[in-house]
C-alpha cells in the first residue's frame, strides 16, 4: 500500500516534542524524515535513556519513522552539509529561536532566496515577528502565555498546567496540518514553497472557546471553575461510592431528562430551578449536588452501566494503567504493540487520525544516534568514506 505523503522527504532540524512530532507525523503517513541531532547527545527527548545518545521511551516513540544524522550545527561545515541537503527535500522543520536562525543562516528570508520551492515551518515560542520573538518557551511556559494555565484548576487554589504537554502535541498536529496544505497549494495548485510560521502559544490560544470574545464585547475574563464549564451544565466529574472518580455530560434538555430518571428524579428537568437553560446555569450549585448525592451512592461499575444504557456520555477517569487494560483502545487500535530490538514489546500510541484506505504505519522505530549517517551522506550527497571519516574526526557529525 502506497502512503498518502510517500516520495515527501522532510529535513526535521528540531527538538522538543511539538515540532519533532510535526515531522513524526508527517512520518507515519509515509514522508521520509531525516533527523539532524547532536553528535554524542542526540536529540533533548533521548534524555532518560540509560546513556548519553541512548534510545529512551519516549525516543522510541516520537522518533518512529525517522533516520538520525548527526551534525554539530554550532560548525559552519555542518550548517554547510544542511544547505547540501536542503535541495533534496520538501519540507524543512525547524525550531530554533530567532537569533539563532539568523546566525546560522536559517531564517526565513535566507532559506526562501536560496530554496523557493521549500516548504518552512517554523515552529518557535513566540513566533518569527512582534515584540517578544526572540524569546524562548516551552510546553509550560507557552500554556501560561495563552492563557490554557490560567483557566485550569479549581478556583480557589492557584492554576494548574495539564499533566501532559499538551500545548506541544497540539502545535504538532497544527504543524503537520500547515505543511500537508502548503504542499498541497505548491504541488496541486500551482504555488511555490513558503514559509509557515507557527507560534508555540497559539494552538492555546485557539482553544479557548469564546473567551476573547467575550471580553472584548463586555469585558468578562474567564476564570477557573474546577471541573465544571460555566456555559455547560451539567457537566463534571464526580466521585463514586467505591473511590473512584468519573465525568458526566448532561448539558443539553435530552439528556438532562434521561440523566433524571437514571438518579431517580424523574422530575427533575421540569422543576423551576433546572426546567431552562439560564435557569440551570443559576442554579448550577444545586444542580450539582443531586447528581454528586447520587454518584456517591453508586459505584463506578453501576454507574457506569445505568448511564451508557440511558445513552448519557460518562466515562471513568482513566489512569494509563486503565488505557492499557481497555477494550475499546485495544480494539479500535488506538494502542498497537510493536517489537523493539532494545526494549522489547511496548504498547505505543497509533497514528493518528484513521483513514479507509492510506491508514498511517509505524515502519520503523526511534533510530540509533547517527545510524543514518553514511546512507544520507553518502547516498544523498555523494560522499564517501573518507570524507565521512574526515567530519567525523572533525567532530563535524
Amino acid at each position: 500500500m502506497k502512503l498518502p505523503l510517500e516520495g515527501i522527504r522532510v529535513l526535521d532540524l528540531s527538538s522538543i516534542i511539538a515540532a519533532p512530532v510535526t515531522a513524526t507525523t508527517l512520518g507515519d503517513f509515509g514522508a521520509e524524515i531525516v533527523k539532524v541531532e547532536d553528535p554524542g547527545q542526540g536529540d533533548f527527548m533521548r534524555r532518560s535513556a540509560a546513556k548519553p545518545g541512548g534510545r529512551s521511551l519516549q525516543w522510541v516513540q516520537d522518533a518512529r519513522n525517522k533516520t538520525s544524522v548527526t551534525l554539530d550545527l554550532r560548525k559552519p561545515e555542518a550548517r554547510e552539509i544542511v544547505n547540501r541537503l536542503l535541495p533534496h527535500f520538501d519540507v524543512l522543520v525547524t525550531n530554533f529561536r530567532p537569533p539563532t536562525l539568523r546566525k546560522w543562516g536559517f531564517d526565513p528570508e535566507t532559506i526562501r532566496s536560496r530554496f523557493p520551492r521549500l516548504i518552512a515551518l517554523y515552529v518557535t515560542g513566540y513566533g518569527l515577528t512582534g515584540p517578544y520573538a526572540d524569546r524562548g518557551a516551552f510546553d509550560r511556559v507557552a500554556s501560561a502565555f495563552s492563557g490554557l494555565t490560567y483557566v485550569s484548576g479549581d478556583p480557589d487554589r492557584p492554576p494548574v498546567r495539564t499533566g501532559y504537554a499538551v500545548i506541544d502535541y497540539m502545535g504538532a498536529y497544527a504543524g503537520a496540518f500547515g505543511v500537508v496544505t502548503a504542499l498541497y497549494n505548491r504541488d496541486h495548485r500551482g504555488g511555490s514553497g513558503q514559509v509557515i510560521d507557527l507560534a508555540l502559544y497559539e494552538p492555546g490560544f485557539r482553544a479557548s472557546e469564546d473567551a476573547m470574545l467575550a471580553y472584548s464585547a463586555n469585558g468578562t475574563v474567564r476564570e477557573r471553575v474546577g471541573n465544571t464549564n460555566p456555559k455547560v451544565v451539567p457537566a463534571a466529574d464526580y466521585d463514586t461510592a467505591d473511590g473512584k472518580r468519573m465525568s458526566i455530560h448532561a448539558g443539553t434538555d435530552a439528556l438532562l431528562r434521561r440523566l433524571a430518571k437514571v438518579i431517580g428524579r424523574p422530575g427533575l428537568a421540569d422543576e423551576p430551578a433546572f426546567a431552562d437553560y439560564p435557569s440551570r446555569v443559576a442554579n448550577q450549585a444545586e444542580l450539582y449536588a443531586i447528581i454528586a448525592e447520587w454518584v456517591g451512592r453508586t459505584t463506578l461499575a453501576e454507574a457506569m452501566k445505568a448511564l451508557v444504557a440511558a445513552d448519557i456520555p460518562a466515562s471513568p477517569l482513566m489512569s494509563v494503567a486503565d488505557i492499557a487494560a481497555d477494550p475499546h483502545f485495544r480494539e479500535r487500535g488506538t494502542l498497537i504493540d510493536v517489537e523493539d530490538e532494545e526494549y522489547g514489546r511496548l504498547t505505543m500510541a497509533a497514528p493518528i487520525p484513521r483513514m479507509s484506505e492510506t491508514p498511517g504505519q509505524v515502519r520503523s522505530l526511534g533510530p540509533a544516534l547517527g545510524s543514518g549517517n553514511e546512507a544520507i551522506l553518502g547516498g544523498m550527497l555523494g560522499m564517501d568514506a573518507a570524507e565521512i571519516e574526515a567530519l567525523r574526526k572533525a567532530g563535524v557529525i
